[in-house]
């Protein structure tokens, strides 16, 4: 008998589409498939959605009726870029005067590469006037005579006067063809970058305009009533009407669903999230509770695009070893796979016998120091799950799992030509292949002042035990691989939370101005579902750029129902002083709410200073924030307003640098409201406000500040 309902969440990979039931109130997984993508059905990639998600159902025993939240992710969007599928864009610039100079040049957007030989697709329009409507009718009209499939307009400094755009757009319709303005893509200043953002979103749309339509109706039909989601790049999810007009938000979404995954699955607040494939591994962080986004470099040039920052590496559970003059010399980037032959791990005993170990050229371009062996059943390689489970890395139950003899068989003839035994071969090979991810893992915590010694490497993908265990091992620092790693990108884009952000460069922005931009990231993120009591917007204002950004993050309304998991106050404390690194009898609770405690300790640094670390912790048991060194002090709703002024006038610092006030969260209910990305005092103090309404007058606040030196 069904007792809740699910989330299901369903990634569309380049070969195959998996999907997985999640119970809407526990989180468990209960069941998950796998189908090839559909690319080549006549309605492609939507069919393999329908079908992943019917064989779903069948497989959990549940009905569409119980479908509570639908997601999905998908490559589609980067792959119709990397393989220069795309629609011809005709390019409306508008200007009279000097303005009409600087749109003109825009029609070198035609030159950006998409492929070896293959540029974008693009013819270019020009209007003085937007107000002439026969005019942009016809230079709208005489771009879809040359070709064009979706318009874009674009005028200079529309993002503070977008009147121009709007009155192109109104009068092009018209055509009937897809229509976008360059100020409804992004609202950050730069004329060439704006419109090179806009141009490439609207090369995509009428591909993913009909991929939604065909996903919406199937799914429709099916009768799944909740409605359809869409994976972002930057580890949220958007409505599909979202996803209609942006669809660019959809490229390089892949990896964000792995770590949206690691981050709601796992619950990691501060650490390193590794998807390992079976050819590369994707490197990305988790900060403080969040995703780190950076703006997309897309075409070989900077987008105003916020995408997950990550990196990737050439090796992966199926990279093959390289051996020259009695050494391993590396790892990858071939992976069996690509090469075409079985893992050596997988094969029987029987398979292996009379094995001998040769240097092969994989293919034509390669250079031939991959080693494989060859045995009674056949060519084999040796890859890194080779050598892991060889090690006993790879843990039972795993997806990547083999019989440690036969791995171990399968090193043999590779330990012999490197004059060591089996263990120590196939450690060099791990090590080989590990330090390539090592070096780029140093340098990303290095990038995000992560704490080495408190921040765990988390392992996703089929491929996790490949690389995780053995890094963790050699580096020291703390490692895992995450449940259900080999389906960690749906689980990811079924637990994800909507996201918005909003970005605009306001010159001395005022607390209005910023809490304007707040309030329209929070709006966003309701209208797309998200349950208003559970919103959260981070605020941050940079000084040297003029930019005011605020990401509304929000659950949908089953995600806020309480988890079957909670913490009691011994687990909570000795998570708490496990990540402080101090022994329990020396970490005190300095403050709580009913959905967060905070637990502190001291840090004598000299005889004059001492740190006071402080850590956030759920009612689940799991770290939401680390601050280094904080002041927290607990009032109440009606008290906070004059309490906080207090706070930060005593903490705010003055120098050359301007003024910088204090990096502040409240705790408040069930959230943590942070407002650390605001220097200025009097913003800071309205946004505290602002955090407040309609909350009970003798509610507990619980405010931590790090002060800035």
């Amino acid at each position: 008998m069904t007792t809740h309902r699910i989330r299901v969440g369903i990634d569309v990979g380049g070969t195959f589409t998996d999907a997985v039931a999640v119970d809407a109130t526990t989180l468990e997984l209960l069941g998950q498939v796998k189908v090839p993508t559909s690319h080549h059905h006549e309605d492609g990639v939507a069919h393999g959605i329908v079908d992943a998600l019917n064989r779903l159902l069948e497989e959990t025993g549940r009905a569409a009726e119980d479908v509570a939240f639908l997601a999905h992710g998908t490559t589609q969007a980067t792959n119709a870029l990397l393989e220069g599928d795309v629609a011809t864009v005709g390019l409306i610039g508008i200007g009279g005067g000097p303005a009409a100079a600087l749109t003109r040049r825009l029609a070198s957007l035609g030159k950006l590469q998409l492929t070896p030989g293959k540029t974008l697709p693009l013819v270019y329009a020009h209007v003085g006037d937007p107000d002439d409507t026969a005019s942009v009718r016809r230079a709208a009209e005489g771009l879809a005579q040359e070709g064009a499939q979706v318009l874009v307009a674009t005028e200079p400094f529309s993002v503070d006067r977008p009147e121009g755009e709007q009155a192109v757009v109104e009068a092009a319709r018209s055509t009937g063809l897809p229509l976008t303005a360059a100020h409804e893509i992004t609202s950050l200043y730069g004329l060439h970058k704006r419109t090179r953002t806009a141009v490439v979103n609207a090369a995509i749309l009428p591909r993913m305009l009909a991929t939604a339509d065909l996903v919406d109706a199937s799914i429709t039909k099916a009768g799944v009533s909740s409605p359809l989601m869409v994976m972002r790049c930057d580890g949220g999810v958007m409505s599909l009407d979202e996803m209609r007009s942006r669809p660019l938000l959809t490229v390089l979404s892949g990896p964000a669903a792995g770590v949206a995954g690691a981050l709601m699955q796992e619950r990691i607040s501060e650490g390193v999230f590794l998807e390992t494939g079976g050819t590369s591994t994707d490197i990305s962080v988790v900060r403080r509770g969040k995703v780190a986004v950076q703006h997309a470099t897309i075409l070989g040039k900077k987008s105003y695009l916020n995408a997950l920052d990550v990196r990737t590496v050439g090796v992966g559970g199926g990279s093959m070893v390289r051996v020259d003059g009695g050494k391993v010399t590396g790892v990858g980037p071939r992976s069996a796979h690509i090469a075409g032959l079985p893992y050596a791990c997988y094969a029987s005993a029987d398979e292996l016998r009379d094995a001998t170990l040769t240097t092969v050229r994989p293919m034509a371009d390669d250079p031939a120091d991959y080693a494989v062996i060859d045995a009674a059943g056949g060519r084999f390689a040796l890859t890194m799950t080779c050598a892991a489970n060889a090690l006993g890395r790879v843990p039972e139950g795993d997806f990547a799992r083999s019989d440690q003899d036969v791995a171990k068989a399968a090193l043999a003839p590779l330990a012999e030509v490197l004059g060591v035994d089996v263990a120590t071969a196939a450690t060099r090979l791990l090590d080989a292949g590990t330090a390539q991810v090592g070096a780029v893992v140093d340098t990303m915590i290095s990038d995000y002042r992560l704490d080495k010694d408190t921040a765990p490497l988390v392992g996703g993908g089929g491929g996790a035990a490949s690389v995780t265990p053995h890094l963790a091992a050699v580096s020291g620092m703390e490692g895992r691989i995450a449940r259900h790693s080999e389906v960690i990108s749906p689980i990811g884009v079924a637990l994800a939370l909507v996201r918005e952000q909003i970005e605009r460069i306001i010159p001395g922005a005022g607390q209005e101005q910023i809490l304007a931009v707040r309030a329209e990231a929070e709006a966003a993120v309701i209208a797309q579902g998200a349950a208003a009591d559970e919103v959260e917007v981070e605020i941050t204002v940079d000084p040297q750029t003029s930019t005011v950004r605020a990401v509304a993050t929000g659950a949908t309304e089953l995600r806020t129902q309480d988890r079957a998991h909670r913490a009691d106050e011994a687990e909570r404390l000795r998570t708490a002083a496990a990540s402080l690194k101090a022994d329990p009898s020396r970490v005190t609770v300095l403050a709580g709410t009913p959905a967060h405690t905070v637990y502190g300790t001291e840090v004598r640094r000299t005889l004059r200073t001492t740190r006071h670390p402080v850590r956030i912790v759920d009612a689940d048991g799991v770290i939401r924030l680390h601050v280094p060194d904080a002041r927290v002090e607990t009032t109440r709703v009606a008290d906070a307003p004059e309490v906080l002024a207090e706070l930060v006038r005593e903490t705010t610092s003055y120098g050359d640098g301007g003024v910088r006030a204090p990096a502040v969260r409240l705790l408040i209910g069930s959230r943590i409201a942070d407002l650390s990305g605001v220097l200025d005092p009097q913003p800071l103090l309205a946004l505290a406000r602002s955090e407040l309404t309609s909350r009970a007058a003798d509610e507990p606040v619980v405010a931590v500040l790090e002060v800035r030196t």
